[in-house]
């Protein structure tokens, strides 16, 4: 049997189809439509496309199961009820417009928040493979979540768990979109990283970046400093060692709440591999409570990539329509 999985993200839709061990059979990606009733058609016409390429390659037949990760929060009932990225999207009511279209033989179609969906990808068939206590983070534009406990994802009573960008680690810090100061988002995603080395730019610390950046200070954007540190800048080495630490701080914070087995760092910083991986798990080290007296709470790349938030979503559909996922041993 197959699942089919959609991530829909600010730009691009991704969608896989799968199989129950995670194999992916087949895979489509279009550019995002921002609007209901376009975004709905993309949906449905990208739906078809994969279960027909996936029964083509004798991965099942049938009508798959249908799982959609959405970039916002996302009510229980699946209405997509406040998202950034999809703002004209917001209010609407997916899933059951989905089945609607999908007609009175419609399959089982889960609707959840995109990180969500990844964090169900690397806890079943990624990084985190075969744990059942696992934090997942993903580090893009801003900072998204999802949470694992028992083996079984951490939803809460209105499906809006895992919002953890939105944990505030200074009161007085600047400006967040979500209204409130001082989010860890503003300190630790992509977005942050580049304003951190603004700032260094800004005061003239940050010439080899600066220079890769094109010659002006303002725009030096967070890859610019990934691609610093992989030519050996010891000042962009400084700044992601000091962005490491407060990625590390709301780690600890979390970890202090949720107990994880596991931490599994995903989005496009981690593409920066160890030089920000290391420092952050000595860091975290030193900011977790009673570091050396519990067993090690490990912190891991994540293994899926860009379809992680897709399998993910097409795992959650198999555990929705009942079916059962035989994962490859790690």
């Amino acid at each position: 049997m197959i699942s089919v999985g959609l991530d829909v993200g600010g730009t691009k839709l991704l969608g896989v189809a799968i199989g129950q061990d995670g194999r992916v059979l087949a895979e489509e990606r279009r550019p995002t439509v921002n609007d209901a009733a376009g975004l709905l058609d993309e949906l449905v016409e990208v739906y078809r496309a994969l279960g027909e390429e996936a029964e083509a390659s004798g991965g099942g037949s049938g009508r798959p199961p249908l799982g959609l990760g959405l970039p916002g929060l996302v009510d229980p009932s699946g209405v997509l009820t406040f998202s950034p990225n999809l703002s004209e999207a917001s209010g609407s009511d997916l899933r059951g417009r989905l089945a609607e279209r999908l007609g009175p033989a419609a399959p089982v179609v889960q609707v959840d928040n995109d990180a969500t969906c990844a964090a169900a990808g690397e806890s079943t068939f990624g990084a985190a493979g075969g744990e059942k206590d696992v934090l997942f983070v993903t580090l893009g534009t801003g900072i998204g979540g999802g949470i694992v406990s028992g083996g079984k994802l951490l939803r809460g009573a209105n499906n809006f768990s895992g919002e953890i960008g939105h944990v505030v680690v200074d009161p007085q810090g600047p400006p967040c979109g979500c209204g409130r100061r001082g989010c860890w988002e503003r300190y630790a995603s992509g977005t942050a990283l580049g304003r951190m080395a603004r700032d260094y730019a800004l005061a003239g610390r940050a010439s080899h970046i600066v220079e890769l950046a094109g010659g002006e200070a303002d725009t030096v954007r967070g890859e610019h400093v990934i691609a610093a540190v992989a030519e050996g800048d010891k000042e962009a080495v400084g700044i992601l060692e000091e962005f490491a630490g407060w990625l590390a701080l709301g780690l600890a914070n979390l970890a202090a709440v949720l107990d994880p087995r596991v931490i599994v760092i995903g989005g496009g910083l981690v593409g920066a591999g160890e030089s920000l991986l290391g420092p952050t798990r000595a860091a975290f080290a030193g900011q977790l409570e009673g570091a050396k007296l519990r067993p090690a709470i490990e912190i891991r790349p994540a293994s899926l990539g860009e379809r992680g938030g897709a399998v993910g979503a097409a795992a959650v559909a198999f555990e929705a329509a009942g079916v059962a996922l035989t994962p490859a041993p790690q």
